[in-house]
């Protein structure tokens, strides 16, 4: 049963939708503000997406990431409205080929959307309000975000999801994850729109929490490597057993694959 819950904050409407009901990592939120709306949802819940899509003209359509859930149903959003998608130049390029996604994301998001996308302007604005594209890799390497700043929002894209990280994909990295997170810092905003937590208030101290936490989490993991743990028994003391997610994507999103980035991660270059 797919999940569907609407949202309202202030001008800014959303709709949760996903096959399962697991937790936010298994749902996604499209969000219109204006005459924009930023990422698409997956392929297998376009029969929900679509009447959201009808329901308010809009003119432009903002990605911020080619991942499934973000930009599957990028082509049948063009194909019905004629708007067609705005994207970070990488996006465009991937969008174009496809990409092979791991069984288990399949069977939560369905397939990969192709998509004919255009590059972002350089003055991008949102129901004329300026809004500026921040490159933020590490979860994903096209990923961008996008900061309005007179209202301090930030479409966060999967750049915070939550305070603490429980697991990684394999194709992520944490030290590049954490030069994005110092970076998008720098700026001014105060609310996280984010398409799988929902609008978060507090957003620089929450982001802020998350910094500091995988700081502190490379820190004991490279500790306890230098004193001799291998990485299974690293991963099993700070993060636990690994859980059933782990072993059905045969650890391609797992507490391994984050305490393996955490370990790679300079700290030197990332104390403040």
């Amino acid at each position: 049963m797919s999940v569907m819950q609407t949202y309202q904050h202030k001008d800014l409407t959303g709709l949760r939708v996903g096959r399962f009901n697991l937790g936010i990592n298994t749902s996604f939120i499209v969000y219109r503000l204006q005459d924009t709306v930023i990422d698409t949802g997956p392929t297998n819940q376009w029969q929900y997406v679509k009447p959201f899509i009808e329901a308010e003209p809009f003119e432009q359509l903002l990605l911020t990431h080619h991942h499934e859930d973000h930009s599957g149903n990028a082509g049948a959003i063009h194909r019905l409205t004629d708007v067609q998608p705005m994207a970070p130049t990488l996006t465009i390029e991937i969008l174009k080929r496809g990409y092979k996604i791991p069984p288990m994301q399949k069977v939560i998001w369905g397939n990969c959307g192709l998509a004919d996308a255009q590059p972002l302007p350089d003055d991008i604005r949102i129901g004329g309000e300026a809004t500026s594209a921040l490159f933020t890799p590490g979860h994903a390497k096209d990923m961008t975000c996008y900061l309005m700043r007179d209202r301090g929002w930030l479409f966060s894209a999967d750049l915070y999801i939550a305070s603490r990280l429980k697991l990684l994909r394999s194709d992520e990295d944490v030290g590049t994850l954490l030069d994005s997170i110092r970076f998008t810092l720098g700026h001014d905003f105060d609310t996280i729109v984010c398409p799988h937590r929902g609008v978060v208030e507090n957003g620089q101290s929450k982001l802020r929490e998350k910094y500091d936490n995988l700081m502190l989490l490379s820190t004991e993991a490279q500790s306890l490597r230098d004193q001799g743990l291998p990485l299974t028994e690293i991963s099993r003391r700070l993060l636990g057993k690994e859980g059933a997610i782990g072993i059905l994507t045969r650890y391609n999103f797992s507490k391994r694959n984050l305490i393996a980035s955490c370990l790679q991660v300079d700290l030197s270059s990332h104390r403040q």
